[in-house]
């Protein structure tokens, strides 16, 4: 293949099998949703709990959090269909380079799927029968998993990754709301803090295991962030608060 045998696969492990719309997939589609749902979790928070700081009447924090959860699901959504469909672009268009060149030197083609089988260790005679039998079979799918790493029935949805995206956050972001509206005034803050920072202590831990961090590591790091955005929010509320601006 020309001047293209030098590009490198979208996968960073070349020699892992690919897996398309396997446990890889999923795993990441569990791990978008669970930063999703983190990112309801410690925004809205932030702003009800800031809002609470600087009131306490329950229509201003209500409408401060209904504001904070539908812009952020928004906001979320936005940002995710750009992205996934930059992506989608990008690999429906290496996707479409393929075929070209598959219809237009399929020889060439074939000596080197030949020679990408035989760089991961196949003697050239092995390499050259897998690569005519893969042809054979599925000559796109081959190229597409070996060099590219891309399956072309699994490429994702921008609207599919917009939805679940503004799902998750929405499902994260309705608990510090929950937690600051439903207890009694005095009890408002100190309930939405243990909400906040209990759930952002299971979701650390999930993120950590996902990822095959530490979870302790992971734990710590989300609570200590979201504990650090309640803090602040609720100082400035309650300065904001005291000094008659709001």
């Amino acid at each position: 293949m020309s001047d293209r045998g030098k590009r490198e696969p979208l996968d960073s492990h070349p020699d892992e099998p690919h897996q398309g719309g396997g446990l890889s997939t999923r795993l990441n589609w569990l791990r978008a949703g669970v930063l999703g749902a983190n990112d309801g979790i410690v925004s809205v928070a932030a702003i009800v709990v800031g809002a609470a700081g600087a009131t306490h009447v329950v229509g201003p924090i209500l409408t401060a959090g209904v504001a904070a959860l539908m812009g952020g699901a928004v906001s979320m959504a936005l940002g995710e269909y750009v992205s996934v469909s930059s992506q989608r672009d990008s690999e429906q268009a290496l996707i479409a380079t393929e075929k070209r060149e598959l219809a237009e030197t399929p020889e060439q083609e074939l000596e080197e799927l030949a020679g990408m089988h035989q760089a991961r260790g196949l003697s050239p005679e092995t390499a050259r029968q897998v690569a005519g039998e893969l042809t054979e079979h599925d000559a796109l799918a081959a190229h597409l998993a070996i060099e590219l790493n891309i399956d072309e029935n699994d490429v994702a949805s921008p609207w599919n990754a917009a939805l679940a995206s503004a799902v998750a956050f929405i499902c994260g972001g309705i608990i510090p709301l929950a937690a600051i509206l439903l207890p009694p005034d005095a009890w408002r803050v100190p309930v939405t803090f243990l909400a906040v920072l209990l759930v952002l202590a299971i979701s650390g831990a999930l993120a950590g295991h996902l990822g095959g961090s530490s979870r302790g590591r992971a734990t710590f790091r989300m609570v200590l962030g979201g504990a650090l955005a309640l803090l602040s929010t609720f100082a400035i509320g309650l300065l904001l608060g005291s000094s008659g601006t709001t």
